[in-house]
């Protein structure tokens, strides 16, 4: 089961989902979006209380979004869910929820069910929560949604959606360069015919096929020597 929130609706159309327990966490971690699949067309970032039992909490961010561009209510939205949903940290002011990229969780054979580290410390976050916030908890619960979703099939829908439009690239610049070979084909073509005129006008140039014009004169008879012998 995976539970389902709606965040502030002045940040803008964002998800905010966790699984029902550790067995659950294991698939949302298993089926996350991976590093090869455009980190850009959809990221989770994933949220936790620091050195305690907390619930995974996961934020599905916009296309061409960041970490490092979640707004500041976003954010409260999502520490305030990981705090009301961990046993000791609801109970405690003052405390760090960590959260970083999906990618880079690392998860190794030996690690405990639901229980995951990180590739990179440096793409680490923290932030400070200082007491829990009713309002926001309340306002998000109201929205809470419970589904069983087939976590695996969407991940392979994902990957499917992710091939296709790497095809649809690649055709898009295969024609592009079909069109630019045309083109420059046909400037060559007519560099060719170019250079082809050229060549065929400078052969009319040779002195030795040229004629002058005194020649013209004296293998011609004049107008007056015309007349006389048609009298």
């Amino acid at each position: 089961m995976v539970f389902y929130f709606k965040a502030r609706p002045d940040v803008g159309d964002y998800t905010i989902f966790m699984g029902l327990d550790k067995h659950e966490n294991e698939e949302l971690i298993k089926y996350g979006f991976p590093e090869d699949i455009w980190l850009l067309v959809s990221k989770y970032i994933r949220f936790h209380v620091d050195k305690m039992s907390s619930a995974h909490v996961y934020l599905r961010l916009n296309k061409g979004q960041t970490v490092d561009n979640i707004s500041e209510g976003l954010l409260e939205d999502c520490t305030q869910l990981v705090k009301a949903n961990s046993i000791q940290g609801n109970k405690m002011n003052s405390l760090d929820v960590v959260y970083t990229p999906w990618y880079n969780l690392k998860k190794t054979p030996s690690m405990d069910v639901g229980q995951v580290g990180f590739y990179n410390p440096k793409m680490v976050k923290t932030v400070k929560v200082e007491k829990r916030i009713n309002e926001v908890v309340n306002r998000l619960n109201k929205t809470k949604v419970e589904r069983k979703p087939d976590l695996k099939a969407e991940r392979e829908a994902i990957n499917a959606a992710e091939r296709a439009e790497r095809k649809a690239q690649l055709r898009d610049k295969r024609l592009v360069f079909m069109v630019l070979q045309k083109k420059r084909e046909e400037l060559q073509k007519l560099e060719k015919e170019k250079q082809a005129e050229v060549r065929s006008y400078k052969s009319l140039m040779v002195s030795e096929k040229m004629t002058s014009n005194k020649q013209i004169a004296s293998a011609n008879k004049s107008l007056q020597e015309l007349e006389d012998d048609f009298m």
